[in-house]
């Protein structure tokens, strides 16, 4: 029993590795290909936005390494603190949008880097599934 629950953190651990990287790849490529194409407010903003998609992701497997079985409990300020990343996020984005006059369409759009990526996994493992 104990050699599956190793592989299922193995197998869990290499997927993880392989999404971070894929959103490196993308943001790197994403704001290489708008600034060559369409400008640099357009990919300053996909670059911003590609940034807050991939510190979301990295707090949410935060939260769900925090939550899982075997962990210590997440403290009570844990509760608090986590509906407050949403206003950083919304604070963030008025600033992108008021202050740095970036393409908001762009910025849109950065912000699914990390759904890409999970995308990306995902055809990967469904590609070299070993059975």
């Amino acid at each position: 029993m104990s050699e599956s629950i190793d592989r299922d953190e193995v197998f869990y651990h290499n997927a993880l590795r392989r999404i971070y990287v894929h959103i490196v790849w993308l943001s790197v490529a994403g704001f290489a290909l708008t600034a060559w194409q369409l400008g640099w407010p357009w990919a300053v903003g996909f670059f911003l936005g590609a940034t807050v998609s991939a510190l979301n992701f990295r707090w949410l497997h935060g939260l769900v390494d925090a939550l899982s079985p075997g962990k210590p409990k997440p403290k009570k300020s844990f509760a608090i603190l986590l509906p407050l990343r949403y206003a950083l996020f919304l604070a963030a984005g008025y600033v992108i949008v008021k202050y740095l006059r970036v393409n908001v369409m762009a910025a849109l759009v950065g912000l699914f880097v990390a759904v890409a990526a999970v995308l990306l996994e995902m055809i990967y493992e469904l590609i070299y599934a070993r059975t």
